[in-house]
């Protein structure tokens, strides 16, 4: 099967039941994926706040760069919409204002990065900025955040339960200062620390201080951007940042593909066979998603790049592991499984911070493994992986978006998988079903569609 893998953004989004489609021989697909969520969104943020306008070319258009977008716009950020020449949607343009427009809610949806980053705005307003969420997404931790932005100087009315929704009463300006900040359930309380502390009076000395610091390599994508904006992060020790106050420098910006979406793709080519190529692939990354090819390797793939795109070539087996995953916890769901067709069991562990995101992925790629026919536990930190023969069944996204792109990956070899929701993929990936058809259908072998040749 050969296909190039593409689908514009006007195809619809499919909702509720979808039986994953059965590959009938090894893939040999070309796939170019959208653009990175969390550099999306730490763009928009630092384009917001910037000194000038800024254009992002090639970002991701999904629910959660929506929710973000829709956020800044009711803090009266100018953002436009302009034609561009990504496969994907339109640029972006972003006109900052300052200070701020209070007297607004921010409905997040299911965005941590919308929680979390707007949060660090909202003093920046003149006027009050209530901060909620969907249902499904009021249980993410939010209480390390709130203590942080009160220790700068944000003045938060939370109800006393330390989580969504909550208000802030914003002046203005916020003060800044030092802060300790235990981190352990979520980097992205660092991240919108870091991006908002620039337009701090005082600029930002933070230190962690807890557990071991998830994710770090989003961490490093934060400081990367701000450096990217002539904003300077001093790292004087392990978990400690030192940002001064000054300008974010507006510019245009070319935002990267999403590598942790590619991973369904990249590790469809080890359980089924065949090649699967990512176009765009960077030779440096600070998205965790780079991890991949370190990853797919130690399980037994032969991943190559080559003329800017990361090929990965499936071999005669799956080997199990026992891997920390702590800097890629995003990565859990896809090597789950792997592990679920490999021929020995596999440990994955430095990941209980996943419990906290959409849903506890721990608890459910357990309970949904099992409900196939597979072997797997709990473990404090972790899962453990024991492969056996699986069967179909319903397999369910629980708000999801990961939990929906495992499913589909497992239901390449195993007949009668049927995702409940494969619409929650629009969270991150829109265009996920119509990209996952077309790699098994080989509809087009070196380039986007006739079809969508013409449309263009």
């Amino acid at each position: 099967m050969t296909a190039d893998a593409y689908s514009p953004t006007s195809a619809p989004i499919e909702r509720g039941h979808w039986h994953a489609p059965v590959a009938d021989g090894p893939l040999h697909a070309t796939v170019t994926v959208p653009g990175s969520k969390s550099l999306t969104n730490r763009e928009l943020i630092l384009a917001a706040l910037a000194d000038a306008p800024s254009r992002l070319i090639a970002p991701l258009h999904s629910d959660d760069s929506a929710r973000m977008i829709d956020a800044l716009r009711s803090l009266g950020v100018g953002i436009e919409l302009v034609p561009g020449a990504g496969l994907y949607g339109d640029d972006i343009e972003v006109t900052p204002v300052w200070p701020l427009r209070g007297g607004t809610e921010v409905n997040c949806g299911q965005a941590g990065t919308v929680m979390r980053f707007v949060a660090g705005l909202g003093g920046f307003a003149r006027g009050d900025v209530t901060v909620t969420a969907h249902e499904s997404a009021l249980h993410r931790p939010m209480g390390a955040m709130i203590t942080a932005l009160r220790d700068v100087g944000v003045d938060i009315d939370d109800g006393g339960h330390w989580s969504l929704p909550f208000s802030i009463r914003g002046h203005g300006h916020v003060r800044g200062g030092e802060v300790t900040i235990d981190a352990s359930a979520s980097s992205q309380f660092v991240s919108g620390l870091l991006l908002a502390a620039p337009r701090f009076d005082v600029g930002l000395q933070l230190r962690h201080a807890g557990a071991r610091l998830p994710s770090i390599p989003h961490i490093d994508m934060t400081v990367e951007a701000l450096a990217h904006r002539g904003v300077h992060v001093e790292r004087p020790g392990v978990g400690e940042w030192i940002v001064p106050a000054g300008a974010i420098r507006g510019k245009d910006v070319a935002i990267e593909p999403d590598l942790s979406n590619a991973a369904p793709f990249l590790a469809a080519a080890m359980i089924v066979g065949g090649s699967i190529s990512v176009t765009g692939w960077p030779a440096h990354s600070t998205q965790p998603g780079a991890m991949l090819t370190e990853i797919l390797s130690l399980m037994g793939a032969r991943a190559v790049r080559r003329g800017g795109a990361l090929t990965v070539t499936g071999s005669t087996g799956i080997q199990g592991v026992d891997l920390d995953l702590s800097a890629a916890g995003e990565l859990t769901p896809t090597i789950f499984a792997l592990a679920a067709f490999a021929e020995s069991p596999s440990t994955l562990h430095g990941i209980g911070h996943i419990r906290g995101h959409e849903t506890d992925r721990i608890a459910a790629l357990v309970a949904e493994l099992r409900g196939l026919g597979g072997e797997a536990e709990e473990l404090p930190d972790g899962i453990r992986i024991v492969p056996r023969p699986l069967h179909g069944g319903v397999w369910h996204a629980s708000h999801d978006h990961r939990m929906a792109t495992t499913g589909a990956l497992i239901g390449l070899a195993v007949p009668g998988v049927e995702v409940d929701d494969i619409g929650t993929t629009a969270k991150t990936m829109p265009e996920f079903p119509q990209i996952w058809q077309r790699m098994l259908d080989g509809e087009h072998a070196d380039g986007v569609s006739e079809e969508t040749m013409r449309a263009s």
